[in-house]
Parts: structure tokens; C-alpha cells; sequence
């Protein structure tokens, strides 16, 4: 119960007092959110689960956060100095779902500037807007406590130091303070999608809290705008085969060996709707290139018709925004639409011999033309891989030839 609510209830609580104490007292916000909690493991196993869990937390939270102002003279520097400290007590505070809601994308707005690392955006989103713990975010960037303790005091005091406003951009601004948003949550969707993490429920809590936090955005009429839709459905897509990515004993499953009755046919019902909607939009961009290329990963016939229409998208992606994976991505689109051999050369141009996709692939490519050349990819893959899951995938590979 306790951590259910912890990951669901934290984070509103913590935006709620932030929005109200302001950005130079987020971390005074993140204390009552988790000083909030304690009381609940104090109290509750021995009074036992009060009737509406989440109003106890509110509750307690309120007090909290009253104590608070008293305490650190917050009221007198955030209300009018007319009005006395005791009158600190008839404070409100509004817990309504549309208050949550606006505190929330407005925090979402406050975490994500530029004055502060890309990482340390993404560590304060998981803790202050998805109540990830510190040992969760921890195992997600494969470090310390400690580093990550670290980076988050940092980024705290240089959005202090910067005196960054929690409040929704001016209509002229959205546009641009919008592409920073979707590159932090592109990448928050992308460290759980392509984690190094062992461990599986972590990963998938990552993508779903990317996926809500976009979702926010698209219920807000000012940021429901045709890129928040395509990177929504990209996000759609590529979560529908969540389940069938990993075999029973914990090794990936590539695409063109997946059972498809494990894809999730909701969430590609889902995808495909945003992925209509992003198309009201005059202006193209990475994300409606990427949805597109993974609308068509969820069409498993294996068809000329779909890799030219994938093998174009890619086309069309490097010359947008050029990436070395993305190029290595579209080779394999080129062996299905040209063959293995013109495939290989293209992706020996990319010499990307630190990556160990790069020599998976080549593996993949040269199995059924050279046996050997094959082994030996997979091997040097095999040696380059980072994660457990990996190096069973390439150990399987390696059996198999």
C-alpha cells in the first residue's frame, strides 16, 4: 500500500509545495513529501489504514507544510507582509486534479532548462515528478547514492541560484521551451527502453513515467501541439512489444524472432491514434520520422512494401539529424530492401567499432554468406557487451552458428 502511494502520491505532493514555497525551496518540498510518508510507516501499522489513505496524506502534508512556513518564515516572504504569521494556519492548499495537474507540467517546465545538466534534468524528473527513490535512480544511471545525491543537491542550487520560476511559459515561448521538454522525456523514455539496468520492472517504470509525464503535456491544451502526439505514439510503439523483447531466460529476443501475440495491441491502437494527430502539424520532426519508422516495426509481415517505407524514413531521419545508431538502425532496413551484401558495406563505412551493436549487427549480416566472418563479429560483440542480458543474447547467437 505505503509504496504504491509513495510513487503515485509523492510526487504530488512535492509539486503542490513546490509550486507554492517556490523553486528556492524545492528541497524543503521534498523533505514534507517524505516526512509525510514516515508518518504514515509510524502510524498506520499500528492504527491501522485510515479510510481514504491519499486525503491522510494531504492532511498531514497540509500541517506540514503550515509548520513550514512558521518555521522559516516562508508565509512572510511569499505572502504580502501585511497579513501576520499566525494567520498561517488559514492557509489552503489546493489538492484538487486540476491544481496537481498545472503543478505538475509547470514543474516539468522548471526542471527542464538548459542552466542545468541533461542528466541532472532527467534525475530530478524521476524524483521530483515520478517519486523514484534515490537507490531506483541510482540503478537506472548504474552509479552511487552518493554521485546521485550529489548531482541533485547541484542541480537544485543552480536552479535556485538562477532563481527559475515553477510556472507555464508565456504562449511565445512554449514552442522553444517545448523542445527541451521532449528531449528530456525522449530521454527518460530511452534510459528505460535501452537500459543498461538489470533489472526489468525498473526499466519499464521509466518508459510508463515518460509516457505519463508526455501524456500530461497532451492533455493540456497549450502543449497538446503535433511533435508532443508523434513522440507520444514513438513511445506507444515501441512499449506495445515490451513484453515479447526478452526470453525466459532473460535474453533479448530480436525483432524478427518475437511472438507477436505478446505485442500489446492496445497501445498500438493508442500509437496510431497520436500518431494521426501529429500529423495536423505543418513542421516535420525526429519524432514523427521515429513513430513512423516504429508504427511499421508493428507490422510484422515482412514485406518490400514496409522496409522501402522504413529504409526512406531513415533516409529522411540522418539528413534531418544525423546519428551514427540511427545509421547503423537503417543498414538493416538496407539489407532487407537491397540485400546483405550492399548492407554490409554500407555499415563497414560506419566503423563504429567501440559499440557493440555495431558488430552484432555485422554478425546478423554476414550470418549465411560467411560463417566465419560472422563468429568472429559476434565474438568481439560478445566481448564489447555491458549487460548480463546481452551477453547471453550474443552467447545464444554464437551456439546457434
Amino acid at each position: 500500500m505505503i509504496p504504491h502511494l509513495f510513487r503515485t502520491e509523492f510526487r504530488k505532493i512535492t509539486t503542490v509545495l513546490a509550486r507554492l514555497f517556490g523553486i528556492e525551496h524545492l528541497e524543503t518540498a521534498e523533505d514534507i513529501a517524505s516526512e509525510t510518508f514516515l508518518a504514515a510507516l509510524e502510524t498506520w501499522p499500528y492504527q491501522g489504514i485510515p479510510a481514504n489513505p491519499t486525503a491522510w496524506l494531504y492532511a498531514v502534508a497540509k500541517n506540514k507544510a503550515r509548520n513550514a512556513l512558521s518555521r522559516q518564515q516562508l508565509f512572510a516572504e511569499k505572502i504580502v507582509g501585511q497579513i501576520q504569521l499566525n494567520t498561517c494556519e488559514k492557509v489552503e492548499i489546493d489538492w484538487s486534479e486540476s491544481h496537481i495537474a498545472d503543478s505538475q507540467l509547470q514543474m516539468l517546465f522548471a526542471l527542464c532548462q538548459p542552466v542545468i545538466s541533461i542528466e541532472a534534468q532527467i534525475g530530478l524528473s524521476l524524483r521530483i515528478l515520478c517519486g523514484f527513490g534515490i537507490d531506483e535512480i541510482a540503478n537506472a544511471f548504474l552509479t552511487t547514492k552518493e554521485n546521485i545525491n550529489k548531482r541533485l543537491f547541484r542541480a537544485r542550487e543552480k536552479l535556485r541560484q538562477e532563481k527559475v520560476p515553477i510556472e507555464f511559459p508565456d504562449p511565445a515561448q512554449i514552442g522553444e521551451r517545448l523542445k527541451t521538454v521532449l528531449t528530456t522525456l525522449y530521454l527518460l523514455y530511452n534510459e528505460g527502453y535501452y537500459s543498461e539496468s538489470h533489472a526489468a520492472v525498473l526499466r519499464k517504470d521509466l518508459c510508463l513515467e515518460a509516457m505519463r509525464l508526455t501524456h500530461l503535456l497532451i492533455e493540456n491544451p497549450a502543449t497538446n501541439q503535433p511533435e508532443v502526439n508523434a513522440l507520444f505514439a514513438l513511445m506507444c510503439f515501441h512499449a506495445s512489444r515490451f513484453e515479447a523483447r526478452n526470453g525466459e531466460n532473460g535474453e533479448m529476443v530480436l525483432y524478427q524472432d518475437q511472438d507477436e501475440s505478446l505485442w500489446n495491441t492496445e497501445l498500438i491502437a493508442k500509437g496510431t491514434y497520436h500518431f494521426h494527430r501529429s500529423a495536423q502539424g505543418r513542421q516535420l520532426s525526429r519524432y514523427h520520422l521515429e513513430a513512423g519508422i516504429a508504427y511499421w516495426h508493428t507490422i510484422k509481415a515482412d514485406t518490400e512494401e514496409k522496409w522501402s517505407a522504413v529504409l526512406q524514413l531513415y533516409n529522411h531521419l540522418l539528413v534531418l539529424e544525423y546519428s551514427p545508431i540511427a545509421a547503423l538502425n537503417r543498414t538493416y532496413a538496407l539489407s532487407k530492401v537491397r540485400g546483405k551484401e550492399a548492407a554490409i558495406a554500407e555499415a563497414e563505412k560506419l566503423n563504429l567499432t567501440h559499440n557493440h551493436f555495431y558488430f552484432t549487427l555485422l554478425g546478423e549480416l554476414y550470418t549465411g554468406i560467411d560463417p566465419v566472418k560472422a563468429r568472429q563479429h559476434f565474438q568481439r560483440a560478445l566481448e564489447l557487451a555491458k549487460t548480463a542480458m546481452d551477453r547471453r543474447t550474443l552467447q545464444v547467437r554464437l551456439e546457434e552458428l
